[in-house]
């Protein structure tokens, strides 16, 4: 397939999800000594926008803590909250927070903007009753990683486009913030490595995300391109050396910093787009710490953690 090529209509979407799978499950794990399954599983009442989290909740924490809301990657198509499982256990223990772990909306059942409004709506329903988890609805964060990491961004600008309260916080981590451009025109003439495998899976993510290509120039799908950054809340952006998608990372960061938003930025050398759950594990482990050590100063709790 050419970079932008769109997947045939014909293209089966549970092939595709299970060949993924398949696949994701031969890759290495990063941190594989952190423990799988530590989490616990609360139904919320109908009114919540999500049936459930995957809720855990820090060793030796506070008793009321801050709570952060966790999106997985996969390109808005791939993925479940179990992918990010051991890394919540870190970062809830690191961090002395809580950590929800989300299973939104997936296209092309549910097409843009339907995610980014549910994240939207999650965090808002966490302002008012995050008591029913167990933590201070005062103080939350959200972030995530690839396509979590535009989704965190993106409900961000809901709220700030809203007037509604806004996260302590936002991680941005490896995003892909412009849907706009087409995945093979961001391809540099050297390239990296899995580049071009990246730009043709990209370009087929975004065609079963978007309803339509123009969407992809709207805000809450690309929020690298938003007229206004201003009302974002402090952000962590990770951006990785050898990933397509380093550049518009690069540049959110340095819109943000522009717009008066408090940034910490990160470029990890030596490494490529998943980098955090596949390696390499120095880098992995940096970055979680990274990731922890930014959740303690949001969320107002500095006295937790350790190295991953």
């Amino acid at each position: 397939m050419q970079p932008d090529a769109q997947p045939a209509i014909e293209d089966d979407i549970a092939t595709f999800r299970s060949d993924a799978r398949e696949h994701a499950r031969r890759l290495p794990r990063a941190l594989p000594h952190l423990p799988l399954g530590t989490y616990e599983r609360v139904r919320l009442p109908g009114d919540a926008p999500v049936a459930e989290l995957m809720v855990y909740r820090p060793a030796g924490g506070p008793d009321v803590p801050g709570v952060f809301v966790n999106l997985h990657g996969g390109g808005f198509v791939l993925g479940d909250w179990q992918g990010d499982d051991p890394y919540c256990r870190y970062l809830a223990d690191a961090a002395g927070c809580v950590v929800v772990n989300v299973d939104y909306v997936l296209a092309p059942e549910h097409k843009f903007p339907a995610a980014v409004h549910q994240t939207a709506d999650l965090l808002a329903w966490l302002t008012a009753d995050a008591s029913t988890i167990g933590a201070d609805g005062s103080r939350i964060a959200v972030g995530g990683h690839s396509a979590g990491g535009n989704l965190a961004a993106a409900a961000c600008l809901v709220a700030a486009r809203n007037g509604a309260p806004q996260t302590r916080g936002l991680i941005v981590d490896y995003a892909p913030l412009d849907l706009a451009t087409p995945p093979g025109a961001k391809l540099s003439d050297a390239g990296s490595p899995g580049a071009a495998e990246l730009a043709s899976v990209g370009a087929r993510f975004n065609a079963w995300y978007l309803p339509a290509p123009e969407d992809g120039s709207d805000e809450l799908a690309s929020p690298v391109l938003a007229a206004d950054l201003s009302g974002l809340p402090p952000t962590l952006v990770i951006t990785a050396e050898q990933d397509l998608l380093r550049a518009e990372g690069d540049l959110f960061a340095a819109r943000l910093r522009v717009s008066g938003v408090g940034v910490e930025h990160v470029v990890v050398p030596g490494s490529g787009h998943g980098f955090t759950h596949v390696g390499p594990e120095e880098h992995a482990v940096a970055a979680w710490g990274r990731m922890a050590g930014f959740l303690r100063r949001v969320l107002g709790d500095e006295t937790a953690g350790e190295r991953p």
